[in-house]
């Protein structure tokens, strides 16, 4: 209570620039003063003052207690009412040191925490909780207040802080209260190093990649951020890819007995045993995908979409399944589709599937986008340490408020909707790490480089996804060919073409 009338509310401070979601909870700031308008700090400009006395004293604990290793010198106190949020982000790495330590009074509340492979955690931060976030969970996790005014937690008596699960036992809904957070930051003097280069404001500025805009860039681009990545993800890949698609299956089993099928872009090969009745062959750019395929007896070689060496006009039929949308600009992704329709026969066909900007179509949300409502297990890393009337939760992996890294291609959160058509897509490799020094020396787009003791490492892949009509209109420029049919099929923009 002492603390919380440290606070003079009486007096709103003006916050230059400020977002539209921070207009509607009230800040203060000590120490330097956080700018919305750049995500980041004036180093020069510290404010008079000071934190409040009874600031210096908790702090003074948090050190001898071990909660921190050095004595945070920015304050960001955040009031918020029922109802009120602040959107998913991670601080700017720039701008603070590793350490960031949050304390909640007033009424407890629910945070999210998002990794950029999808996985989500939701912790509650009950009232007088100190929350600790360092390493992965300051550098990579998003975490973020989603503005209700009820909360989804643990009905279980005794239950008080920790992640919201069904598996923890039953659920039950909490009214929010107006709860004040005192977020405690160290200013970074130095760039930042972090084992995160891809999403560190620090590392990436000469490194991450930008749209293309000539063939040659694309094709640097497709090099490191598809061609590269798949040999690194092959095992796990195909691991995960094992039911054909129905639609996919019944185009096949709608071919005449004895039918020549050429796959392009055939990965796993997991459609080229589907009929015994055809005679299918395969093709990837990867290497360690077109193994996999031989050590399952099935006929395959290595091969770019853009130059598939068979000859002209000797297929009855061709499928490129979620391949053209690895293709970074519009003359290379027309490019590959004039090369399908060059290998079919007149009055051969080719199925084509691309990944739909269009996440939801006609009510029906796409398996991409479901996910269970109770949250996967606990996070790892995570530990809970009793601290005076209240607790500590120490999360590490850590998250942290970082509006910051916005790479000239996105990186997408996945299980999430798109927020743009030409991004990078994070794959979260399991089963098989490498040493960060390989890591490193690899220069692979990697969003986490790991070692051992952590994480495994997570890769970027190149994106260009199709917005509703975009498939058509791009086949239209093709010649000889007539569209027999058009289709959305789980998350994928799909084409069935006839040549003429």
């Amino acid at each position: 209570m002492q603390l919380l009338e440290t606070i003079d509310w009486t007096e709103d401070e003006v916050i230059p620039n400020a977002q539209k979601s921070l207009k509607h909870r009230r800040v203060k700031h000590f120490g330097y003063e956080f700018r919305y308008d750049n995500n980041n700090v004036d180093r020069d400009s510290p404010l008079p003052g000071g934190f409040p006395d009874l600031c210096n004293v908790f702090l003074a604990k948090c050190l001898k207690l071990g909660y921190i290793k050095q004595k945070p010198d920015q304050l960001t106190v955040n009031q918020y009412d029922p109802g009120q949020g602040i959107p998913p982000h991670i601080d700017t790495h720039s701008a603070f040191e590793d350490e960031i330590i949050s304390l909640s009074l007033g009424a407890k509340i629910v945070m999210d925490f998002k990794h950029p492979d999808g996985q989500a955690v939701a912790v509650m931060l009950p009232q007088r909780s100190l929350l600790v976030m360092s390493g992965e969970s300051r550098y990579l996790w998003t975490h973020g207040i989603t503005p209700r005014k009820f909360d989804v937690v643990q009905a279980s008596e005794g239950w008080k802080v920790g992640t919201v699960s069904a598996d923890i036992g039953d659920l039950t809904l909490n009214k929010r209260g107006k709860r004040t957070s005192f977020t405690f930051r160290k200013v970074r003097t130095t760039p930042c190093n972090c084992d995160y280069p891809s999403v560190c404001d620090s590392q990436c500025k000469d490194t991450e990649p930008a749209f293309p805009i000539s063939d040659s860039e694309a094709s640097t681009l497709e090099e490191k951020y598809v061609h590269e990545v798949y040999e690194e993800i092959a095992g796990h890949f195909s691991n995960t890819r094992h039911s054909p698609w129905p639609r996919v299956v019944e185009f096949l089993r709608g071919l005449p007995c004895g039918a020549v099928v050429a796959d392009v872009g055939c990965g796993n090969g997991k459609y080229l045993g589907v009929g015994s009745d055809l005679y299918m062959l395969g093709c990837d750019y990867s290497k360690n995908l077109v193994d996999i395929c031989g050590q399952k007896g099935l006929q395959a070689f290595v091969a770019d979409a853009l130059s598939v060496p068979i000859r002209s006009d000797s297929c009855d039929a061709c499928i490129s399944i979620a391949v053209i949308h690895h293709f970074a600009t519009a003359e290379r992704r027309l490019a590959a589709l004039c090369e399908l329709v060059r290998l079919l026969r007149p009055g051969g066909r080719a199925l084509i599937y691309v990944w739909a900007m269009e996440q939801e179509y006609n009510k029906q949300k796409s398996k991409y986008l479901k996910e269970k409502t109770a949250v996967r297990g606990q996070m790892e890393g995570m530990n809970i340490n009793a601290y005076d009337g209240g607790c500590q939760c120490s999360v590490n992996p850590s998250t942290s408020t970082n509006q910051a890294i916005h790479p000239k291609l996105p990186v997408h959160t996945n299980r999430t909707s798109f927020d743009s058509q030409d991004l990078l897509v994070p794959w979260h490799l399991k089963g098989g790490t490498k040493k960060k020094a390989e890591s490193n020396k690899s220069h692979q787009p990697l969003l986490n480089s790991a070692n051992s003791c952590e994480p495994s490492p997570v890769f970027c892949r190149y994106y260009h996804v199709f917005c509703e009509g975009e498939l058509e209109q791009v086949c239209k420029n093709l010649e000889c060919i007539k569209i027999k049919e058009n289709y959305y099929d789980q998350g994928n923009w799909c084409v069935v073409l006839e040549k003429l």
